[in-house]
């Protein structure tokens, strides 16, 4: 009897399940094999002066993952003294397991904020210049994020990351971006990444979202920064051997994938118009920026836990946040128009399902 093969499930967790192109197979399978911590590697450093001259800065570095990009800005800029200050839902803050504290060696400052965007005033008021004073610690760093994950994708609005940029210039305090999803903050300003990057001293990026490769973060800033970053790369564990094959998918990835990151944007507004066709309190169509969305299910009959057994049930894998009340539903390139209705009713009857 022949046995029929059950349909790949529809995965909304994240933007991470992407899989590598098959030109990148074909990259990784042609790249070179130095030891890049080393002596270098050919592959790898056209990787890192990729990604820099796409930010508009001197130089890059390849590292294992964004929150290690993040953990090595930090220590970079700040030498494990001061305070860092950042919006209180800031992935940093809420998914990093406290590297601020028990690996940086810093205080920490999170501030008020609205869809992610730090208070402008909040900041102006926390921030004071660097070093110790009789009664305060200085502030070492200003940290940004965009897209913010927590906010649903929310983008950073230019005119406030300029203002941010300037008070950090009056208090000789640097900035950091946080942009995991730099391209798709980029690709909904309709701008180059190198504009948003202009805001800030340095600036991280993942080539393992959106972008389709299958490991890796890109951190740029300047010659100086960048080499100072090498170190502290080296004391977390992040030195690279033969990271030839990864480093040719991540140039891939920046050169071919970021120009197809709006048709997720489009099948992220689809789902959720979708799903507010289905039921309004679910999510707000209008506050969708990129390729999060962000489903409140408190209303529904079913929690957060409900709703991901019984989508998985239906052949679509999404991520419950919080205890009871949140989803989050992440679009990328293996999910199209044709799979958003799928989803759209595994959701229906699942509602339907919930209310009987």
């Amino acid at each position: 009897m022949m046995q029929t093969s059950m349909p790949e499930p529809i995965d909304l967790r994240s933007d991470t399940v992407t899989r590598p192109t098959d030109e990148m197979l074909a990259a990784m399978a042609s790249a070179s094999f130095g030891d890049d911590s080393r002596d270098g590697d050919p592959t790898v450093v056209r990787l890192e002066a990729l990604a820099a001259e796409r930010c508009g800065k001197a130089a890059g570095l390849f590292l294992p993952s964004g929150t290690m990009a993040n953990l090595v800005a930090i220590l970079a800029h700040t030498g494990r003294a001061g305070e860092l200050l950042l919006e209180a839902t800031s992935h940093t803050l809420t998914s990093e397991l406290g590297g601020i504290g028990a690996l940086a060696g810093l205080f920490y400052r999170p501030l008020p904020g609205h869809r992610g965007a730090p208070d402008f005033d909040a900041l102006r008021a926390a921030i004071r210049a660097p070093g110790v004073g009789r009664n305060r610690v200085g502030s070492a760093l200003i940290q940004l994020e965009t897209t913010h994950n927590q906010a649903g994708g929310a983008v950073l609005p230019l005119s406030l990351m300029a203002a941010v940029w300037q008070l950090s210039q009056q208090h000789n305090v640097p900035v950091h971006v946080d942009g995991a999803r730099l391209f798709n903050a980029a690709t909904a300003l309709g701008v180059g990444v190198d504009v948003i990057a202009q805001y800030a001293d340095s600036v991280n990026f993942c080539l393992s979202k959106g972008l389709s490769a299958p490991v890796g973060s890109m951190l740029c800033g300047s010659s100086a920064f960048i080499e100072v970053a090498r170190g502290y790369r080296r004391m977390v564990g992040g030195n690279l051997r033969q990271a030839g094959p990864l480093a040719a998918a991540g140039i891939v990835a920046i050169e071919r994938m970021a120009s197809r990151l709006g048709e997720d944007h489009a099948t992220a507004k689809q789902l959720a118009e979708g799903l507010a066709e289905l039921d309004p309190r679910l999510v707000d169509p209008t506050r969708i920026e990129t390729n999060i969305v962000r489903v409140d299910v408190a209303a529904s009959p079913l929690d957060a836990q409900a709703w991901e057994r019984g989508m998985a049930a239906r052949g679509v894998r999404v991520g419950a946040y919080g205890v009871e009340r949140q989803l989050r539903l992440v679009t990328h390139r293996h999910v199209d128009t044709a799979a958003i209705n799928v989803v759209l009713d595994a959701a229906r009857a699942l509602l339907r399902r919930g209310a009987g």
